[in-house]
């Protein structure tokens, strides 16, 4: 079960299957891309993905992966994360293993609690991650962390994860909540451009065509008029994202 929490500009996805540490199969990644593709069009600011219970996700359920369907529903999930025009926040409340780990690497920000955990054992189990996985975690973690997690199945603890940049930071859940409420303050359009500027390392066929836009329109917007307001009146900015 997905469940679906918001508050203001903030929304919270959830993966809830305490009884499978919240592995994913088809129907749950499924529920998944619905959600988080529900988020964007609701109009929220920044959307937070966790887990119910001591797990992030277990990964894959071996009871669907080996279904004609799985692979289909994981990379339609992912996409749908990379590609949400607002920064997306994992909250790595416990183990992220396998597709657990590609979930939490889709997402923008990584923050893991002292028991999380990251890894892709997929050499054990004769399955593979697509090339799209294996340069995000080297973009983020460097090659030698990417060659000891896929090539030497090594698990990362979170302080490991923080050291080689696959966590951004140590904390709770809470923790996550609040950098979210926080970027949920900041200029929509400009984050939108930044994400897709980083993103556009790894795809630069998806997004260069598109940043030369994305950077003016910020400059031309309505939030930068309003910014150069607040700082004249001494207040806050109140961006609206045009």
């Amino acid at each position: 079960m997905i469940t679906l929490t918001e508050h203001g500009g903030v929304a919270e996805i959830t993966l809830d299957r305490h009884d499978k540490r919240n592995a994913l199969d088809v129907a749950h990644l499924t529920e998944l891309t619905a959600a988080v593709e529900g988020c964007v069009s609701a109009g929220r600011r920044v959307l937070v993905i966790t887990g119910a219970g001591s797990a992030f996700s277990a990964g894959a359920d071996f009871g669907g992966v080996y279904s004609d369907g799985f692979r289909t529903a994981l990379y339609t999930a992912l996409r749908a994360i990379t590609a949400a025009p607002i920064p997306v926040i994992a909250a790595v409340n416990g183990p992220a293993i396998g597709a657990g780990t590609q979930l939490a690497i889709a997402c923008d920000l990584r923050i893991a609690t002292p028991g999380a955990k990251f890894a892709i054992p997929t050499a054990r189990n004769g399955l593979a991650v697509d090339p799209w996985t294996i340069r995000r975690l080297a973009t983020l973690a460097g090659g030698g962390t990417a060659r000891a997690v896929l090539l030497a199945c090594d698990t990362l603890d979170a302080p490991t994860a923080l050291a080689r940049g696959l966590a951004d930071r140590i904390g709770t859940v809470d923790d996550a909540r609040a950098l979210a409420r926080e970027i949920a303050t900041y200029a929509p359009l400009s984050l939108r451009y930044s994400k897709h500027a980083v993103q556009a390392l790894t795809e630069p066929d998806t997004w260069d065509n598109r940043l030369d836009a994305e950077f003016d329109e910020c400059w031309k917007s309505a939030d930068f008029a309003e910014s150069q307001l607040a700082r004249a009146e001494n207040r806050l900015p109140k961006f609206v994202g045009k």
